[in-house]
């Protein structure tokens, strides 16, 4: 066994971090300064869901599938977000809904059977945190996951599910796209809803998982309720969110926005370490995710660099 060593797998965090497009920018400010008062003392007020974070099953439903109240931050246990981890990196085309198949996928080159994943914590690679940035391409064009791989988690008995995108779900499964009261149908490079934009790309059929009146349409009140009827069952909206809350509902907490030197890291197995702040009633924390690793087994990859925030400029600059 060669050197241990701790890779980050943090977004660094400022108050010009790319953050969810409805969420309020994070204030950062001084009430000490070293000129003035011989110590620097900063206070912050931004929402717990900024940056890298966790999300606890409260977050997205007031129950779980058990029938009890959905738990805050402060009931799951200490080590929820950290344990035994793999990285698996998914192979999918722009703007995708991660399927089994692209996990299964996933879990052959990495060397890993599902049946292996119980109590496990799985990274997802998907390459969008190299697009990390305030932009469309980072948040409305991600891909993402869905009913089908929240179920894939849960059939695998998964601990944890930390994903390099935006959300625990394909940006149209999101308010993002017409989904729960917001429903913000942003709009599009192209100028219009991205809902038509993806519509016009992969078809209605396609585009049907992510709306349920269009679902239902195109596939019937039956095929629906095969597929989220669970959810609606315990009175969740199926297309809404359906990746979290089939994780979250089933006590499988999730971190969105994995970064830092993730890609040191695909295909392989090591400890992850996720701690959130032990918020009473929290929904979710912001958190600081580490792998530990023999230094022999890490890919071998630049040194992660970020631009965003003014730091860079041009084509030629690194993500």
């Amino acid at each position: 066994m060669g050197k241990k060593v701790f890779v980050d797998l943090t977004h660094p965090f400022s108050a010009e971090i790319p953050r969810w497009p409805y969420f309020v920018k994070p204030v950062i400010d001084s009430m000490h300064t070293m000129a003035k008062g011989g110590v620097l003392t900063q206070r912050i007020d931004c929402v717990q869901h900024t940056g890298t974070h966790a999300d606890a099953p409260r977050h997205v439903m007031e129950r779980e599938f058990d029938g009890k109240r959905a738990r805050y931050t402060h009931e799951m246990p200490v080590d929820a977000y950290t344990g035994d981890a793999v990285c698996l990196e998914i192979k999918i085309h722009p703007w995708g809904l991660i399927l089994p198949e692209h996990l299964e996928d996933a879990c052959e080159r990495a060397n890993i059977k599902p049946k292996e994943l119980k109590g496990m914590v799985l990274c997802l690679n998907t390459g969008m945190h190299r697009k990390f940035d305030d932009s469309k391409e980072y948040y409305h064009y991600s891909c993402g996951t869905g009913v089908e791989a929240g179920k894939w988690f849960v059939k695998h008995q998964l601990k944890c599910v930390a994903m390099d995108m935006q959300a625990l779900d394909h940006p149209l499964h999101t308010a993002m796209g017409k989904n729960g009261p917001p429903q913000m149908n942003l709009m599009g490079a192209s100028g219009k809803p991205i809902t038509e934009e993806y519509i016009e790309k992969f078809g209605e059929e396609a585009y049907a998982e992510f709306e349920k009146a269009v679902y239902i349409k195109v596939h019937g009140q039956e095929a629906y309720d095969a597929k989220f009827g669970d959810l609606e069952a315990i009175g969740q909206e199926g297309t809404w969110e359906p990746c979290h809350k089939q994780m979250l509902g089933h006590g499988i907490v999730g971190v969105e926005n994995l970064g830092g030197d993730l890609d040191k890291l695909s295909g392989k197995r090591f400890r992850f370490f996720c701690f959130p702040i032990r918020w009473y009633m929290g929904d979710g924390s912001m958190v600081r995710c580490v792998a530990e690793i023999d230094e022999s087994e890490l890919n071998d990859v630049p040194e992660r660099t970020y631009t965003y925030c003014g730091t860079g400029y041009g084509p030629a600059c690194e993500r």
